[in-house]
């Protein structure tokens, strides 16, 4: 299972051409609070870079993009009531949905692990 980082923050954790996503720690802690989550509804298409959901925090509201193509199966169900789960864990329990590949090549646009590092680094 390997997991990839977007730009905008995202991350996505590929098994198969199933695919799992989220928002990275850095992301969580540049928002603070999460208080509110608009998850996507399952079987809509996205293409990647497109607007699929939205964190909303004390300090302000981010839209999350698809890192990849695909179609949505399914919105985190536990973000409806507990949307601070992202704050306890961004990278795990608090993702945000999960998807099909539709051309998993478009995997290779993204970060690693240290790429995404130095990314974050060259932020701040």
């Amino acid at each position: 299972m390997s997991v990839k980082f977007s730009k905008d923050h995202e991350w996505i954790r590929v098994d198969g051409n199933t695919a799992t996503v989220g928002i990275t720690i850095y992301a969580q802690e540049q928002l603070g609070d999460v208080v509110f989550v608009e998850v996507p509804e399952a079987g809509k298409q996205v293409e990647q870079g497109e607007e699929t959901a939205v964190v909303e925090s004390v300090k302000a509201a981010s839209e999350i993009f698809a890192p990849v193509s695909g179609e949505i199966t399914a919105g985190n169900p536990v973000l409806e009531d507990e949307p601070a789960t992202i704050n306890a864990d961004a990278e795990g329990e608090g993702w945000i949905f999960k998807m099909t590949l539709s051309d998993a090549s478009q995997l290779d646009d993204l970060m690693d692990a240290a790429a995404y590092v130095d990314y974050v680094a060259g932020l701040e």
